[in-house]
């Protein structure tokens, strides 16, 4: 059985060479319990010709992910072998890294597609030695195997879908990305976060540094009218939120409610259910930076709207399709009244907002 090397030689299948590299990866684990011997065996199972050693890393560590159930220091060392997967693949030197990125060029359409911002780019050519210098590439093998991969997953930066970056990588290019010429607060970031004394939200990691550079992680938006032009207008907002990784919450109690008249058309409105649906594939469709996490639209409503129990219906398993949108999520925004209704077991009214006008804007 052979397997192919990074650099494309062709060698042998060595049990004792897998080992002696797991070995070299149990540094500070527990040597009763973690055993690098059962690991190559297991690894050595799921081999076929032609295989790679960029694949075999990968089945060595998801090996190690798996035996995590006898010992928590599988996980420790499935990350490690991970880790270390990734060091071989990517350039050590961030500069370069930087400058891959910066001067990416479209494959399909030969124009420039920087994933740098020129700010980004021309602080770090600048600082290039104190900052190459600032990295640590060991605090890399701090990561658990799931926060790890979920990194290079959707938070690591990719050329032609191949990952370009490491974690250090990332938190530099936030570090700078926020401080910019500030390069002794930049690194001061740097060593926080890459110690782990703190991070930064989501959004923060997918878009520092890039020319994309939205931080912000959550908005709060008013629909903007009981109106085509109103809901669509809405709905154009929620998408270029959530396509630069922002997650969204939104009021729908100014729509007016199912079978409410309709003076432009002389008819009566569907209600909410349908326009929801719409949201909801746009969530689906429009999901958060590109393919790096799902959408996330959260709807709230008053409980006086009048199709309350319709939307309280929304996420259930059962029913109809055409009136279930399972992708939000759903909050009711309880005024006090409502409960000293409750308190009192006393008596609460439906009401649509097109026939109860500024009712949204009293509770």
């Amino acid at each position: 059985m052979y397997v192919f090397k990074r650099d494309g030689r062709k060698e042998r299948v060595q049990f004792d060479k897998i080992t002696a590299r797991v070995s070299r990866l149990c540094y500070g684990l527990d040597p009763d319990h973690v055993d690098p011997a059962a690991i190559t065996m297991k690894t050595i199972s799921g081999v076929y010709q032609g295989v790679t050693t960029i694949q075999l890393d990968d089945l060595a560590a998801e090996t190690a992910a798996y035996m995590t159930v006898t010992h928590p220091d599988y996980a420790i060392l499935a990350a490690r072998i991970a880790v270390s997967n990734l060091h071989k693949q990517t350039k050590k030197q961030w500069s370069s890294v930087i400058s891959d990125l910066y001067h990416y060029v479209n494959p399909r359409t030969g124009e420039p597609a920087p994933m740098i911002s020129d700010e980004t780019y021309n602080t770090v050519m600048k600082h290039a030695d104190e900052l190459n210098s600032a990295i640590v590439y060991d605090r890399d093998f701090n990561y658990q195997y799931f926060g790890f991969k979920t990194l290079e997953r959707s938070y690591l930066l990719r050329i032609d879908g191949k990952v370009a970056e490491r974690p250090q990588h990332m938190i530099m290019r936030v570090a700078v990305g926020i401080h910019g010429e500030d390069i002794e607060a930049a690194i001061e970031t740097y060593n926080l976060m890459s110690n782990k004394y703190f991070t930064h939200a989501s959004p923060t990691l997918f878009m520092a540094g890039t020319p994309a550079a939205q931080l912000a992680s959550c908005f709060l938006i008013d629909m903007k009218d009981d109106s085509i032009d109103g809901i669509y207008d809405t709905l154009k907002t929620c998408a270029m939120i959530s396509k630069n990784a922002g997650g969204i919450g939104l009021n729908v109690h100014r729509i007016r409610a199912t079978g409410s008249y309709i003076g432009g058309t002389n008819g009566t409105s569907n209600g909410l259910v349908p326009m929801l649906r719409v949201y909801n594939n746009t969530a689906r469709y429009v999901d958060q930076g590109g393919n790096k996490r799902p959408g996330a639209f959260a709807i709230y409503l008053e409980p006086w709207h009048a199709d309350v129990f319709a939307f309280l219906d929304l996420r259930k398993n059962h029913g109809k399709e055409e009136v279930r949108a399972r992708d939000l999520f759903y909050a009711l925004w309880v005024p006090d009244l409502f409960m000293k209704r409750v308190e009192e077991n006393g008596t609460w009214t439906l009401m649509c907002p097109n026939e109860c006008p500024g009712l949204a804007d009293v509770y």
